[in-house]
């Protein structure tokens, strides 16, 4: 593995997460001194096994044809109704259809391997789908509050018989969905996102029934263009949320578990024979998968070997980090370069 770390004035450019170069050899020449351990790295093709999960994906395709198929029976009812909250549901439930669809796809996809291009293989799909779902609410969220605006100026009938018998069988599908998405992992960014779609959905059909159930007492119709606004803000406020968590996995935040000083400093505590830890690198190739790349320093004497075990297992008992690659340190003016053992895990 060819490295580009200036250990003299300790310039570290940040590491190309999503391919790493792999050669027959290790070049070393450009090293001060220091040993690297790949030891739970496959140097025959790099593996990186996918650890997308079947569960997941067959709760995902279930919820899609779930939704799809209501979805188009609601578009018929909304637009025979007059009804805006019908309108609005059915077109949330027909971008959550699509976000169901997509976050299928992602699953499948990501379960083929890793390649020369792709050492990590395609897991990040499941990322970029979450950010797509959560960019496609923005979208409805200012749909439907620009149309509940239009009925503001323009009021217009709306017909709460057919609004509420669809309403209520929307609120079934809608709460089965959630409960057969919520069989899966619900850390998932993916199902996460999806579970936000349709619990906007629910709450859509609650809100469709209420606006129904009001028109149908009181005759008062702007009920309909307010709950529909209501509904939209709370969906706005989860979708933020699975912006934002989408967006700060691709620019490769650290997971919300781990604060580099204190991971550091926990180590060297925790290692007998540590004596620091440098350049600590810390991301997620998709949820639940974070990866780490770090330089430690060892103290006279100290054996590499089980050094390098005993950080490998702190990471993976205190952070959940089971992948990580370590530059191992032993003095800072020593001229040659040394490689840990083959065999340390």
């Amino acid at each position: 593995m060819a490295h580009g770390h200036d250990h003299a004035g300790h310039e570290h450019a940040d590491p190309d997460h999503a391919e790493h170069e792999h050669h027959d050899g290790h070049d070393h020449t450009g090293h001060d001194h220091a040993g690297h351990d790949h030891s739970d790295h496959d140097h025959a093709g790099h593996s990186h096994a996918p650890t997308v999960s079947a569960g997941n994906e067959r709760v995902v395709l279930i919820g899609f044809l779930l939704t799809a198929s209501f979805m188009l029976a609601e578009v018929v009812a909304g637009l025979l109704s007059g009804s805006l909250a019908l309108i609005a549901d059915a077109g949330h439930m027909l971008t959550d259809a699509a976000a169901l669809l997509l976050a299928w796809a992602a699953f499948r996809f990501g379960r083929r391997a890793s390649d020369g291009k792709r050492t990590f293989g395609y897991m990040r799909l499941e990322v970029v789908a979450g950010l797509i779902n959560a960019v496609t609410l923005f979208a409805l969220v200012g749909w439907i509050i620009y149309e509940a605006i239009q009925r503001f100026m323009t009021p217009h009938e709306v017909l709460a018989g057919p609004m509420f018998i669809v309403a209520v069988l929307g609120l079934v599908v809608n709460i089965t969905v959630f409960l057969v998405l919520s069989r899966g992992d619900k850390e998932h960014v993916n199902i996460r996102g999806a579970m936000v779609h349709v619990l906007g959905d629910l709450l859509g059909s609650v809100a469709a029934i209420v606006a129904a159930v009001t028109i149908w007492v009181t005759g008062w119709m702007p009920i309909d263009p307010i709950l529909s606004v209501f509904v939209s803000l709370l969906v706005l406020r989860s979708a933020w949320k699975l912006f934002r968590g989408s967006l700060h996995i691709l620019m490769e935040g650290t997971p919300g578990n781990v604060v580099v000083e204190d991971l550091s400093k926990a180590l060297v505590a925790k290692v007998p024979g540590l004596a620091a830890v440098r350049h600590v690198h810390v991301w997620s190739i998709t949820s639940g998968k974070p990866v780490a790349t770090l330089e430690i320093v060892l103290t006279p004497g100290a054996d590499a070997g089980a050094v390098t075990q005993g950080v490998k297992q702190a990471l993976n008992a205190d952070y959940g980090i089971t992948h990580s690659t370590i530059e191992i340190v032993w003095d800072e003016n020593a001229p040659a370069c040394a490689l840990a053992p083959d065999g340390v895990p």
